[in-house]
């Protein structure tokens, strides 16, 4: 091993995952790759894998991301010679409520137009799929054709030997120790031996172990290693063949067969913290203690779902390390934190089966500088550094194990883990009624309850108990003036020489603007996808203001700070320095002048301009932009003033009835304006011509900008698909994503986001929808449309323009 002194990529972690992206980049020709496991391959998690492979998920790119191993697995004897284990047996989604039925019947709408073999059942046959169910409490099934099982060492050999034969470089007994890095990007890695290995680029597979080596790097990598059990029996009488995968969800558990026996284990709250860098985290092959205390209730479970359970002994009690991440996905993708440094880890008991599908999507990441599935739900940007505090991760496997199985609630917020991250308006917000939800961590208001019981969170898949509440602020806010927290939305300052060269290459819109202007655009990547989605203010000559989502924070700054690499900028993250107020509606300019001097009249401060004014005490940013479609500011404070800000707010609104609106309320308006949100309607697989946004594009800039020959081709070549917005008469279905559009009875797309437009009174949704060969404009419009919501198809309208104030007079008033 000392004669490798430099490789291309260096992958770390030599289970399941790693040996999937190295075998992966075999298949694309990529060799020049070494992996190094500190011990013996699959000797960390692989090896104890319970081994099922479950293709169906929530969403249709995860689907395709998971079904991908139901193709791979069967071919890799033939394609290595190694035998998979892989059988396709068939799989049983249990429910025991109404509400797990609906949340079933969504999930195989998505499996549906996936292409799987998936359908609803009732429980009589179920028990009759499985044989030795028992019927008692079950409400019906979701039954998956495709579900199987594999052997998680067979696979590992497999893709080993595929790699190693394609001269990809397995290192074992090789523990990387740490990193070198030069100028924001990483270099190499150090090893125990003494030696380094330089690199281009790295990825972390480590498992249980990548928080820890994250941390040498200085990359947080939010994942927790906790104590995950599972039992096997011995052989079960009458067992039939092939036993099909079995998960009673609302129990928190999952069956399946192995050589005629069951492995029964379940996903516990309150899961057992286990701490790698202990005395035991060197051990290969780890296993923990019995700890039947803490088995107990699934135990219970499995004998009453098969009480044929009872007429066996317990061969093995299984207890070893297995990570979970906050929010129960996977970590993929580049850190924001640290240039060529990739994660791929935190897969919550699902490795196996997703390493194939994550494998692929690595590969095409490390060549192709993205993967070909919209990955962003999974992308380990979504996180930033306090995710990766210990104690955070610590509060969060309270409830985030068990979340696997939990009911999958529309707008659930999570309990552990809360209340730490709060705008300086929190405290006032609180006193007024706000009930507060942490969507990307920051404590934000929901909604305002106004009597007791309205500030309860009930969960369900109808109407949700919330609507009143939002459409009430909603309505207010479009008769007088309501106030919006807005202090999460990221803010950032590029200031210097090259600020503006640099915003004209990477912004699609114009930014040769006047000093004081505010305009939308987005920012490409070199494929015409869309990266980021953003406001930008020209603050001074020099100095540009760019706001953009909550959830895009840490992604945006790293776009930003990697293409100003030898420019003379500046770029600060002031999204912590300042805290925003958005006040909206027809009485905004009413009452915020009567607070300042500053000239807020439409000729003076027309829509798309940004001014520094004073408000009592503070001196602070207004522009006049708006989220919601109403004539409105946004007021950028520092804050410590922000305290003060509002309360000279909320006294001087009284005669002017100001109200208060929640996030809740702020969602419905932008979709009754068609307004698309980043991470939903559009994405890094999305170009601004198929979702609309064309009147973002400077066409004719001198230079260009990044992405523009891309548009360029498809506006020439047509577009295949685009984004519409419609709306359901007639009924109030609770609309989400991932439901199937069809069109003239035929599936043509799916739904990216959805919900109610409390102003309207509407339930829209946007969605692409496939463009017919040389289908004109009008001719989309005329046809004849249909959603399925949980099971349910409803008429669905197109809309030429959004339903509220298209012509946008009440905005530019």
């Amino acid at each position: 091993m000392a004669d490798i002194e430099h490789a291309q990529i260096v992958i770390i972690g030599g289970g399941v995952i790693g040996l999937g992206i190295a075998f992966h980049l075999a298949e694309m020709g990529v060799t020049d790759v070494v992996l190094v496991e500190r011990n013996t391959l699959t000797s960390g998690t692989s090896w104890h894998a319970a081994g099922i492979v479950g293709p169906l998920r929530s969403s249709l790119n995860l689907t395709r991301l998971a079904s991908y191993a139901t193709e791979l697995f069967p071919e890799l004897a033939a394609r290595t010679g190694q035998d998979s284990g892989y059988r396709r047996t068939g799989g049983l989604w249990l429910a025991r409520t109404q509400a797990r039925l609906i949340e079933l019947r969504r999930i195989a709408a998505t499996g549906e137009i996936s292409g799987l073999d998936a359908r609803m059942i009732g429980p009589e046959e179920a028990c009759e799929k499985a044989g030795l169910l028992s019927e008692e409490g079950l409400a019906g099934a979701l039954w998956v054709a495709d579900d199987g099982q594999a052997n998680p060492i067979d696979i590992c050999m497999a893709y080993a030997k595929r790699a190693r034969g394609a001269g990809i470089r397995l290192l074992e007994g090789t523990a990387c120790t740490g990193f070198q890095r030069r100028n924001g990007a990483v270099t190499g890695i150090e090893l125990a031996t003494g030696g380094r290995i330089s690199c281009e680029k790295i990825v972390l597979c480590a498992g249980a172990w990548s928080h820890a080596l994250g941390r040498l790097a200085g990359v947080p990598v939010p994942l927790q290693p906790v104590e995950h059990m599972y039992v096997v029996t011995e052989p079960v009488p009458g067992l039939p063949q092939p036993f099909p995968i079995l998960r009673d969800l609302d129990r928190g558990i999952y069956l399946k067969e192995d050589s005629g026996k069951l492995v029964l284990g379940g996903f516990e709250p309150h899961a057992k913290i286990w701490d790698p860098t202990g005395p035991d985290g060197d051990r290969p092959f780890l296993e923990f203690g019995e700890d039947w205390e803490q088995f107990a209730p699934f135990m219970e479970a499995g004998l009453s779902l098969v009480p044929a359970l009872g007429q066996v002994g317990i061969r093995h009690f299984m207890n070893g390390p297995e990570s979970f991440t906050p929010d129960t996905r996977p970590l993929m993708g580049e850190s924001p934190f640290l240039k060529g440094f990739f994660v791929a880890a935190g897969f919550n008991s699902t490795g196996m089966m997703s390493s194939a599908g994550v494998g692929r999507a690595m590969a095409e990441w490390l060549v192709d500088g993205r993967p070909s599935l919209d990955l962003w739900a999974l992308d380990i940007a979504r996180f930033d550094r306090a995710s990766a505090a210990p104690s955070y991760l610590h509060a969060r496997m309270e409830e985030s194990v068990a979340d696997l199985f939990e009911m999958h609630w529309p707008y659930k917020q999570q309990k552990a883990g809360r209340d730490a991250r709060r705008s300086p308006f929190h405290r006032q917000f609180a006193e007024a009624g706000a009930v507060f939800g942490a969507p990307t961590g920051w404590e934000r208001p929901l909604w305002y309850a106004r009597h007791p019981g309205e500030e309860v969170i009930d969960y369900g898949f109808g109407s949700q108990t919330w609507w009143p509440a939002a459409a009430r602020e909603a309505r207010h806010m479009s008769e007088t003036v309501a106030l919006f927290e807005l202090s999460p939305f990221t803010k950032i300052d590029v200031k210097g020489p090259d600020a503006a060269a640099l915003l004209q290459y990477l912004c699609t819109n114009d930014v040769a603007r006047d000093v004081g202007r505010a305009f939308y655009t987005q920012m490409l990547n070199d494929a015409g996808g869309i990266e980021a989605d953003v406001t930008v203010t020209r603050c001074g000559e020099d100095a540009f203001r760019i706001v953009s989502g909550a959830a895009t924070r840490q992604k945006d700054l790293a776009w930003l700070e990697r293409h100003a690499a030898g420019r003379s900028v500046q770029i600060f993250d002031a999204t912590s320095a300042e805290a925003v107020l958005g006040v909206m509606g027809p009485r905004s300019r009413d009452l915020l002048q009567s607070l300042t001097d500053a000239d807020l009249s439409a000729t003076a401060f027309p829509f798309g301009t940004s001014q520094v004014i004073d408000i009592g005490y503070a001196s602070l940013r207004a522009t006049r932009v708006s989220f919601v479609g109403e004539l409105g500011w946004e007021l950028y404070v520092p804050a410590e003033f922000a305290e003060s800000l509002l309360q000279v707010i909320i006294e001087a609104g009284k005669p002017y009835d100001l109200g208060l609106a929640g996030h809740y309320a702020l969602d419905g308006c932008r979709l009754e304006k068609g307004y698309r949100h980043w991470g939903h309607d559009i994405g890094p697989l999305d170009t601004p011509l198929e979702s609309g946004l064309s009147f973002a594009i400077a066409w004719t800039k001198p230079d260009g900008f990044l992405g523009l020959p891309a548009l360029e081709a498809q506006r020439r070549q047509g577009l295949a698909r685009r984004l519409m917005l419609f709306a359901v008469d007639g009924a109030t279905p609770l609309l989400l994503h991932d439901e199937p559009v069809y069109r003239e009875g035929v599936y043509c797309g799916l739904t990216t986001s959805g919900g109610q437009g409390f102003r309207t009174g509407l339930s829209l949704c946007l969605a692409y929808v496939a463009v017919p060969p040389e289908a004109a404009s009008e001719t989309m419009f005329e046809a004849t449309y249909q959603i399925k919501v949980a099971g349910e198809v409803l008429p669905l309208r197109p809309l030429r323009q959004p339903p509220y104030d298209p012509g946008g007079q009440r905005l530019r008033g």
